[in-house]
């Protein structure tokens, strides 16, 4: 007797800030046969992996791979193992996940200083190269894009102040990578953290990372072989190692490099899905992608506004790929989600801390970002604000959106 229905999960346009629909070639990449992980064929796969993850970093970095673990455990990965207990750790702080990189620095007992702007705003460069200058920290880790509050942090300038003072630059790219400029070496970043639930439109459970020369010198210094695999009776313990083993950068190296030395079991089926949706942004081509996401939001803004609503925060920082929107006055907001869901199968997110019921957040993102999914967000979201008794003008919001493609080259291409 079956105890248990077959899994039947139902379709949804996602439109939040991740996760996002999975593209259906990754979902067909999942299904191929599971290899071993010292298999030629699968350290053929990492190793290409790792090259095409260099070009979608735009850096030349020797390491380039992927964390097994959503996009937090990759920042967790490249902060604890960057920062030493007793680390002096500067914070630019601007929403929520600037809180989490505090967090997360003081639990690897670092002397954190932080810089806060208000939510719904971005820090000027200058402010952040000026309190460098003067704190002098061994450690800069900041949000490049915050999805709590749908703004973009400018970089320029921040890598090369960190040079001045010989500090390390950690950026949390997980909601940028794919879908805007991350340039990696250009900018001067030494560690970037990327997500896959997001512009790659690949499920949750892998986060991209590259690193450079500067910030493997500091992984060396505290690197210790796992004892049960020490080959070398001479090695030493002395150093003060990284706290956690499964996110010791300095040993998953050694499973990336041609050393192979065993730490974890791959995911196999997860990277071959990373490799998938990284090929097919690169097929994209990323100034084609990055240009993609700016049509389809430059739509679904014009349908909001048409629709009479208002777009939280400052506008001159804000991402392609997340718009967040005022929640109305006597409206409901989660009623609202909720009629999305049920009646058109349509998820955009709400938001949390000091934005609570505020603010609705949409993305556009990856796969998910596509006209198709714009137009029925826009339909939907009008009928969905008509049945909470908000008098909206009935059509101008698609019509609004419609005009946008029609008058866009990249679409009609």
């Amino acid at each position: 007797m079956k105890r248990f229905e077959d899994l039947s999960p139902s379709l949804r346009s996602i439109m939040t800030p991740g996760p996002v629909e999975v593209d259906p070639r990754v979902l067909r990449a999942m299904s191929y046969p599971v290899l071993g992980q010292f298999d030629p064929q699968f350290t053929g796969i990492m190793n290409e992996t790792m090259s095409m993850l260099r070009e979608l970093f735009a850096t030349r970095n020797t390491w380039a791979y992927p964390v097994d673990g959503t996009s937090r455990s990759g920042i967790e990965a490249v902060m604890v193992s960057l920062i030493a207990p007793g680390d002096r750790v500067l914070i630019p702080i601007y929403g929520r996940f600037g809180h989490l990189l505090h967090e997360i620095a003081d639990r690897c007992g670092a002397e954190v200083h932080v810089l806060e702007r208000p939510w719904g705003s971005v820090f000027a460069p200058g402010e952040i190269q000026a309190e460098i200058r003067r704190i002098k920290p061994q450690i800069v880790a900041m949000v490049h894009g915050e999805t709590s509050t749908g703004r973009l942090q400018p970089l320029e300038g921040i890598g090369a102040a960190c040079r001045e003072v010989d500090a390390l630059l950690i950026v949390d790219a997980v909601a940028t990578l794919g879908g805007v400029p991350v340039d990696t070496d250009r900018l001067l970043l030494d560690a970037v953290i990327g997500g896959t639930q997001k512009c790659l439109s690949v499920p949750a459970g892998m986060a991209p990372i590259t690193y450079n020369d500067r910030a493997e010198q500091k992984l060396l210094s505290r690197k210790r072989v796992e004892r049960g695999l020490k080959t070398d009776a001479g090695l030493a313990d002395d150093v003060k190692p990284v706290r956690s083993n499964y996110f010791d950068l300095g040993m998953l190296q050694d499973y990336w490099s041609p050393l192979r030395l065993n730490h974890h079991t791959e995911m196999t089926s997860m990277l071959y899905a990373l490799r998938e949706g990284i090929r097919l942004v690169l097929e994209e081509g990323l100034e084609a992608r990055f240009a993609r996401h700016r049509l389809h939001e430059s739509a679904l803004v014009q349908g909001l506004t048409a629709m009479g609503l208002t777009l939280y925060g400052d506008p001159t920082c804000k991402m392609p790929m997340v718009t967040c929107v005022n929640v109305p006055e006597g409206v409901d907001g989660e009623i609202v989600r909720k009629l999305l869901l049920e009646g058109f199968g349509v998820e955009i997110a709400s938001s949390f801390g000091p934005l609570k019921g505020l603010i609705w957040r949409i993305g556009t993102m990856g796969y998910s970002c596509r006209a198709d999914n714009v137009l029925r967000l826009l339909g939907a979201l009008e009928a969905a604000l008509l049945r909470q008794a908000l008098r909206v003008p009935a059509g101008q919001a698609v019509q609004a959106a419609l005009d946008v493609y029609e008058q866009s080259i990249l679409f009609q291409s």
